[in-house]
């Protein structure tokens, strides 16, 4: 479990000394969902997310700590949502306190986040990159889900290459019912694996945004392991995004 409010406040103050602008889309239970924005036009939109499951604490502790050390500087028109399932990271809950999945909810929109969240996101530019964060209780490894509309994305042997001091690729040929593309890596579509559960991913690849990664850490290894290999991972993909 996570000290929500003691991140919530630490993040507003990161993001406040880098400069970026940041709001309450919504309040859950006395919880904020913050939103952090920085850049301008003519830069390439990154949007990175994290916290959407609560029993999965790496991604917004990765996201808060590049914040701290001031990574997100001025290469990108950066967007970024730490915590998009507050209620379930302080209960340690994959679902939020009303027993949902919200990534399988941007279709229906029943959960007043994810509600709030497609709110948020109309209102942005659309990315060209999305970098989501998550974890798997069942992996022995690292894998990543790419999906992509015919862009220059990062090299997979390149991903795996700055991960590996942390993670092996997960060994399965099957994750998650998806058979792998590669060891670690599963290409997919646009479309989803259920009609109505849509992830946060299949909805911004509907919306129009040509790439996104999903960085999947192995939760079953220790919590600094997961931090740092999802550092590692956003500083390659955007170093080759980055050119």
């Amino acid at each position: 479990m996570m000290d929500c409010r003691a991140f919530l406040r630490d993040w507003s103050a990161a993001a406040a000394a880098c400069g970026f602008d940041s709001e309450v889309f919504a309040e859950v239970e006395g919880y904020a969902l913050p939103a952090s924005v920085r850049g301008g036009e003519g830069k390439l939109a990154i949007y990175l997310s994290s916290g959407m499951h609560g029993d999965e604490p790496a991604g917004p502790q990765a996201l808060l700590e590049l914040m701290q050390a001031r990574f997100f500087d001025d290469r990108f028109h950066w967007m970024i949502c730490p915590v998009l399932n507050p209620t379930g990271l302080a209960a340690g809950t994959r679902e939020n306190s009303r027993g949902i999945d919200q990534n399988r909810d941007y279709k229906r929109c029943q959960t007043p986040e994810v509600c709030a969240h497609i709110s948020w996101l109309r209102k942005q530019r659309l990315p060209s990159v999305f970098l989501s964060l998550h974890e798997d209780w069942e992996s022995s490894g690292f894998y990543y889900y790419e999906i992509n509309l015919g862009v220059e994305a990062p090299e997979r042997e390149r991903l795996m290459e700055a991960v590996a001091p942390y993670f092996p690729p997960e060994p399965a040929s099957v994750i998650d019912d998806h058979e792998v593309t590669g060891p670690g890596w599963i290409f997919h579509s646009e479309h989803p694996d259920l009609p109505d559960g849509w992830p946060e991913a299949i909805y911004l690849a509907r919306a129009g945004c040509p790439l996104s990664l999903t960085f999947e850490t192995p939760s079953s290894l220790p919590l600094e392991r997961r931090v740092k290999g999802h550092q590692v991972l956003i500083r390659r993909a955007l170093e080759d995004l980055a050119g």
